[in-house]
């Protein structure tokens, strides 16, 4: 059966070089043209969560398996009895400014990344370290029982849920109004997916610190 991947292979690069690259439908510059078709300033942005949103679903599910490996692959081993954190009253000061002006980031990426550089990875990226300085200058039980308490595990799912339904519906071609270009309220479902996706990266990321200070001690 070798042969027939030999063949496959030849067939596929032959293609490529018979095949010329295909002329661009739009006279515009690459960036003017994202940037008209998805309504926000952040060309970047526009490409991550429209033109290459099927792209992104797939990349917000492979977080979500890999926060799922993290559990499964520490299922049995033994919790930690002791977790080394920051005990020096400077250390913990100056990490929960950090953690502080790292939400703030985080909010500010995750609302307005479709206007300025950012968006919901940046975001989630921000919140989870904000989450991660906050954890290693706190209780390992106080960290489980907020999480809990605000029933983060259900967040996260739901986000991933409403995330990819309302994907689902982009991709069908059902869009809402993209609004003026550089409002805040722009750019359609797009600002939407930001904050989803802030949330899901956020909560995904608290969870593997909770699982890694609870089997592993550290983070």
């Amino acid at each position: 059966m070798n042969w027939v991947y030999i063949v496959a292979g030849i067939a596929l690069f032959l293609k490529v070089l018979a095949v010329p690259n295909p002329n661009l439908v739009s006279s515009l510059p690459i960036v003017e043209a994202i940037v008209k078709d998805t309504g926000i300033p952040n060309a970047v942005t526009g490409i991550i969560l429209m033109n290459r949103l099927y792209d992104t679903i797939f990349e917000v599910v492979v977080f979500t398996i890999a926060i799922m490996g993290c559990y499964y692959l520490m299922a049995n081993e033994k919790t930690q009895s002791q977790v080394y954190q920051f005990t020096d009253e400077p250390s913990i000061i100056l990490a929960r400014l950090g953690a502080t002006i790292s939400a703030l980031v985080g909010i500010e990426l995750a609302i307005r990344g479709h206007l300025s550089p950012g968006g919901g990875f940046a975001a989630g990226v921000a919140l989870g370290t904000a989450i991660g300085l906050v954890a290693i200058t706190s209780s390992p039980e106080w960290m489980q029982a907020i999480y809990q308490r605000w029933k983060a595990a259900t967040l996260e799912k739901i986000s991933v849920l409403v995330f990819v339904v309302l994907s689902a519906i982009t991709l069908i071609g059902i869009e809402l109004p993209h609004g003026q270009l550089g409002d805040l309220f722009s750019g359609g479902i797009i600002p939407i997916l930001n904050i989803l996706v802030a949330v899901k990266v956020a909560l995904g990321s608290w969870a593997a610190v909770l699982v890694f200070i609870r089997y592993r001690g550290l983070l």
